[in-house]
């Protein structure tokens, strides 16, 4: 079924709707939790809070491509589920490893000038990737989009563990000159 028409079915408060996106995107979002989470019962749950999320903001939202809208949704809910354990347990793990190497380009901490610059950034990293080979922006989403491993990266890649860290290193030097240039104070 068409985007567009189970975003209709959203619209029209069909039950339908919730059954076609799991048909169609539950395999997408399921591998987005997976490699954030590593725990099939937390995988399911996080899908399924996926489609609710969905369901619940679907009738104020018309979402341009679904696929990504879900994406979303289902990484900011596997997100939280990591918090919640890091929080309870303070263990390390590819979240806080992929965050920490980004780190010394962006930092996580959170002002009002900070806030307000938000959209600016947000901006200047869509333009970094756009600019970016294929191979190199996918390489640099895989890991700290969907959190991939390095040694994840070096098999999919088909290159050593050494070259995908040395080339997400660039690709972190690139981009903290990107951010410089557009005027960003690192």
């Amino acid at each position: 079924m068409e985007d567009t028409a189970i975003i209709d079915l959203y619209w029209l408060r069909s039950e339908d709707a919730i059954r076609e996106t799991a048909a169609k995107y539950g395999a997408y979002c399921r591998s987005i939790a997976r490699g954030l989470l590593a725990n099939a019962q937390d995988e399911e749950e996080c899908v399924s809070d996926t489609w609710i999320r969905a369901w619940n903001a679907m009738p104020d939202e018309r979402p341009n491509r679904l696929k990504l809208f879900l994406g979303k949704i289902t990484r900011r809910l596997a997100c939280d589920v990591l918090r919640s354990r890091t929080a309870q347990k303070r263990g390390g793990g590819q979240t806080a490893l992929a965050l920490d190497e980004l780190s010394e380009v962006v930092s996580g901490g959170e002002t009002p000038e900070g806030a307000m610059d938000r959209q600016a950034l947000r901006a200047a990293l869509d333009g970094f990737l756009a600019g970016l080979p294929e191979r190199s922006r996918s390489l640099f989403l895989r890991r700290y989009w969907y959190l991939d491993s390095v040694e994840q990266l070096a098999k999919r890649f088909g290159m050593s563990k050494t070259q995908a860290t040395t080339t997400l290193h660039r690709l972190r030097q690139k981009l903290r000159a990107h951010l410089e240039q557009e005027g960003f104070d690192l």
